[in-house]
């Protein structure tokens, strides 16, 4: 009579199912598609200040190994449990500032656990979908981009620098005030910088300069 140990070791067993070479090989050939699409979405959504392509290259690479990983512990039990255990003493030192690229990580991570698993068609699914979203909330953010125009001028013409941002709805984030002018930071849409509101504010008689930045929210460049 097979003990509960036997009996337990022997349904866990059955649920460990081998892949055959051409199988495995074709199963990493998606985990490169699919990490392919991760990569083109990133670079075509990016709007930090400096783009790596080493980063977003480890996005590729990562969709591969991970899928590889995954299909490496479902067809060896005791390789599994072997790898739990490596994988949970790895640490990772790399900063990553930007929530978008975590995201961007984390869905690299997870096709290649879905591709890993062979679940092919979700995984055509969800990188379809994720991508569609990522593409289409990149462009609105593009078109919903703000700018700081940074103004140096004489006191004295402080009422027509007033007119000026009243006139395309802008908004002043800081005002300083010396002994040798006024410096003005304006908040303004992408809209009215095709007016050439830069060029109009420089040609104000007595505007020192006039310079135009980019603005997410956390960073200017």
């Amino acid at each position: 009579m097979n003990t509960f140990n036997d009996i337990l070791k022997n349904k866990f067993l059955n649920q460990i199912t081998s892949s055959s070479p051409l199988e495995c090989f074709l199963t990493l050939l998606l985990a490169i598609a699919v990490g392919l699409i991760i990569y083109f979405v990133y670079k075509r959504t990016f709007s930090g200040v400096v783009y790596s392509s080493s980063f977003n290259l480890s996005l590729l690479l990562m969709t591969v190994i991970t899928a590889a990983i995954i299909i490496t512990i479902s067809s060896n039990a005791i390789l599994s449990l072997g790898m739990v255990g490596a994988l949970s003493i790895v640490r990772f030192r790399t900063v990553i500032k930007d929530p978008i690229d975590i995201m961007y990580l984390f869905w690299a991570i997870s096709m290649g656990i879905i591709i890993g698993a062979k679940q092919y068609v979700f995984a055509l699914i969800c990188v379809v979908l994720i991508g569609a979203i990522c593409v289409i909330m990149g462009f609105l953010k593009r078109k919903e981009q703000m700018y700081l125009v940074i103004v140096r001028y004489n006191m004295s013409i402080t009422g027509k620098i007033d007119s000026a941002i009243e006139s395309i709805n802008g908004k002043v984030r800081n005002r300083t005030v010396s002994k040798s002018g006024v410096e003005t930071i304006i908040e303004v849409k992408s809209v009215a910088i095709k007016e050439h509101f830069v060029e109009k504010l420089y040609n104000i008689p007595g505007v020192e300069s006039a310079v135009l930045v980019n603005y997410n929210g956390e960073y200017c460049e």
